[in-house]
């Protein structure tokens, strides 16, 4: 039974990330439609075409490398310029390349394509076409995120103690829980306090705290400080008091990650700490709350881009290593697809917690295709806006000094950066996908 709900949670995904890519391409398609540009194929992966339809001006169709998707449009580079050669130089390669581009893109236009080009539509409309696509995976998780905040509810930390480190050890984190005491170790402050898990703290330092930030923000603050506590255990209200000890925590940034140093190390901070754990409980929001969510989200997937390189860095020295994979760096499809068959054969896991966290995997999904894909690098579709920009600032600057008009800013020029981008990615992609296989990030 266990291997067949796996199975249902990898499929689930496989089927989610599909339709994701599909809808990303959708986002493509139906503002380039508007707009007038001919579009002459709708494609689901890459490679050998395995099935295709021909309706109307459009090919739709699947093929059989299901590692993304693309929408292609006639006239997204300029002709060549009358006369003009490979310059002599090193690039000559490229610009060769570059140049047998732009032939071939020329050679699709018709006599009834006039106008009907990407190149010539007003910049304004090339990056609307180009972020319709990234939009629709954001639309995608909001909508899955606001079903999860109003129906499942959103984890939050309570001062309702969960569980007590009886003692003392070397880490500070959940695991300690299940370290042995040694004799002779030192007993934690909650414990030495007489805190028991289902106690519930209404008060610290004299003051009423409601929810887990309060509290663990005023713990934070108390180290080496005798400080009065007030829980309450079995409907009676017990005051007492407790001295968080001081230890090292790392300091992290506002998304939530660690700040590493200039020396390539954790950054810690000095904090109180006295040995409990919050009871955890969903809390059903409004559907205003999934905007907020999202949000944050979002933040934490910039903050993963951001340091993606030493993550990838750190995947790679795991495989030739016998260290563990970090729960949150990257993965690959098919690291997410192993994460879904994880969740669904839970089956001391409630059915409909297993479902939302299947939703919000897929939501996650969506959010890392969105920001993965507004990365201002060509062959991605940020690079394409960037790219708009730069032609907006150039002709306004032409304008400004009375200069001719330069033009559409011509991609091809960007060739070599692209091949080296798209090089990057197979990289990471093979990487991953054999990180994923070999030394899989489990999260049960």
């Amino acid at each position: 039974m266990t291997i067949v709900l796996a199975l249902v949670g990898i499929l689930i995904m496989v089927i989610a990330i599909a339709v994701s890519i599909a809808l990303h391409e959708i986002g493509h398609l139906l503002p380039a439609k508007l707009f007038n540009v001919r579009v002459t194929q709708y494609m689901i992966g890459f490679g050998k075409t395995i099935w295709s339809k021909r309706k109307g001006e459009t090919e739709y169709g699947i093929k059989s490398i299901p590692l993304g998707g693309y929408v292609s449009m006639i006239g997204m580079l300029p002709p060549n310029k009358p006369g003009e050669q490979p310059s002599k130089s090193r690039l000559r390669y490229f610009q060769t390349i570059a140049a047998q581009a732009r032939d071939d893109a020329t050679a699709e236009l018709t006599t009834h394509d006039t106008g009907r080009t990407f190149i010539s539509l007003p910049v304004w409309k090339r990056i609307i076409i180009m972020l319709a696509g990234p939009f629709m995976n954001l639309l995608i998780a909001l909508v899955i995120t606001a079903i999860l905040v109003t129906s499942f509810g959103v984890a939050n930390p309570t001062t309702t103690v969960n569980d007590v480190f009886e003692c003392m050890t070397e880490t500070t984190d959940e695991s300690a829980l299940d370290a042995e005491c040694a004799q002779g170790d030192e007993p934690s402050p909650a414990w030495e306090a007489g805190l028991r898990p289902g106690d519930h703290i209404t008060h610290f330092n004299n003051e009423e705290v409601t929810d887990w930030d309060e509290l663990s923000g005023a713990i934070q603050q108390r180290a080496d400080i005798e400080t009065s506590i007030t829980y309450v255990r079995d409907g009676e209200s017990v005051q007492t008091t407790i001295t968080p000890v001081l230890t090292e925590r790392p300091e992290l940034d506002r998304f939530d990650q660690p700040v590493i140093g200039s020396n390539g190390e954790v950054v810690t901070e000095p904090v109180g700490f006295i040995g409990m754990s919050s009871q955890i409980v969903n809390q059903q929001q409004p559907v205003t709350a999934a905007f907020g969510v999202l949000g944050e989200q979002i933040s934490g997937t910039f903050s993963v881009i951001t340091v993606l390189p030493a993550k990838l860095w750190d995947t790679a020295k795991v495989l030739l290593t016998d260290g563990e994979r970090d729960p949150t760096g990257p993965v690959s499809v098919v690291g997410v697809g192993r994460i879904a068959g994880e969740a669904a054969a839970q089956q001391d896991i409630p059915i409909a917690d297993r479902g939302a966290l299947l939703l919000s995997l897929i939501a996650g999904l969506n959010v890392a295709l969105m920001v993965f894909n507004l990365i201002p690098l060509l062959p991605l579709d940020g690079g394409h806006v960037l790219g708009g920009l730069w032609e907006s600032i150039r002709r306004g600057w032409a304008k400004l000094r009375g200069k001719p008009d330069p033009g559409p800013f011509d991609i091809a020029k960007m060739f070599p950066l692209t091949i080296v981008v798209f090089g990057l990615l197979l990289t990471m992609g093979v990487l991953l996908i054999v990180a994923d296989i070999i030394k899989p990030v489990t999260l049960f």
